[in-house]
Parts: C-alpha cells; sequence; structure tokens
C-alpha cells in the first residue's frame, strides 16, 4: 500500500516540474495571463526563500529542513503505526511537495512559482507549494479528528 503513496507524490513532482518547465519556457519573469479570468492567473515570479520569500538566500538552510522533512515524511509512510488513508496521503502530498521544491532549490537556487489568485491578496504560489498545504492540512485533521477514535477502537 506504501507504493501507491509513493506514486501519489510521484505525480505531485512530475505535475510541479512540467508546470515550472512550461511557464520558465514560455514567459519571462513577471509576466502574467490571466487563465480564469477574475480567479487565477499564471505570472512567472522566482522565490529564492520560503514561502511569501521568507529568508532569501538561505539556500543551505532549505537543503537541510528539506531533507530531514523527506526522511521524516518517508519514516511516516513506511511504519505501522498510522494506518489512517488520510494520514498517509497527506505525508505523500507532503512529500511530493517538498520534493518538487527542492529539485528547484538544487537546480535553480530558486523555486519557480506561477499560480496567483486574482479575487484576494494572496502570495504567488505553485503545485508543489499546494500539496503541502493541503497534505498538512490533512495530516492536522486526521490528528485532530481520527487519531484518538482509531486508537479507542483498537
Amino acid at each position: 500500500m506504501q507504493f501507491l503513496y509513493l506514486i501519489i507524490s510521484l505525480l505531485i513532482v512530475i505535475s510541479d516540474q512540467t508546470l515550472k518547465s512550461f511557464i520558465a519556457g514560455n514567459y519571462k519573469l513577471g509576466e502574467s495571463h490571466q487563465v480564469l479570468p477574475h480567479i487565477f492567473s499564471f505570472t512567472y515570479v522566482q522565490n529564492e526563500g520560503a514561502a511569501w520569500n521568507i529568508l532569501p538566500g538561505q539556500m543551505g538552510l532549505f537543503y537541510l529542513i528539506s531533507i530531514i522533512a523527506i526522511i521524516v515524511c518517508l519514516y511516516y509512510l513506511f511504519i505501522k503505526k498510522f494506518h489512517s488513508k488520510l494520514f498517509s496521503t497527506g505525508v505523500a502530498l507532503v512529500l511530493g511537495g517538498i520534493i518538487g521544491n527542492l529539485i528547484d532549490r538544487i537546480h535553480l537556487k530558486y523555486v519557480i512559482d506561477m499560480i496567483q489568485v486574482d479575487f484576494i491578496q494572496f502570495n504567488i504560489f505553485n503545485i508543489a507549494d499546494s500539496a503541502i498545504t493541503v497534505g498538512i492540512i490533512l495530516v492536522f485533521i486526521y490528528l485532530l479528528f481520527f487519531d484518538e477514535s482509531e486508537k479507542n477502537n483498537a
């Protein structure tokens, strides 16, 4: 079953890197095009920091955090402590997102971001960022609402 979760992670990495490659190859830095008017646009930016461009230029720190996070994700995917599809799917999404952004950091020394939400003021992000966010939300939902009930039923 863990193989399925590694496939989910791989699909996140492939979709993230494919879109990043498309944007980098077809957009000039700062160029923007509406995809769904007033909903979202693609805007090519280069992020040298972490989320919201915090700690710009700290690649060594980001490499270290990424490697530790990948090890932690793999640990939780392969131990038998959690038998939840919700938990494992969340961890798989986080893993794929971390790897997607790490590839950029190693290869480019920055992360390509492109998804801009037009109806609210929000930072530009990418598929990897979205996967990390959704994955963390799924893990928290599991830990907050299901973990104790599964322990009580065991």
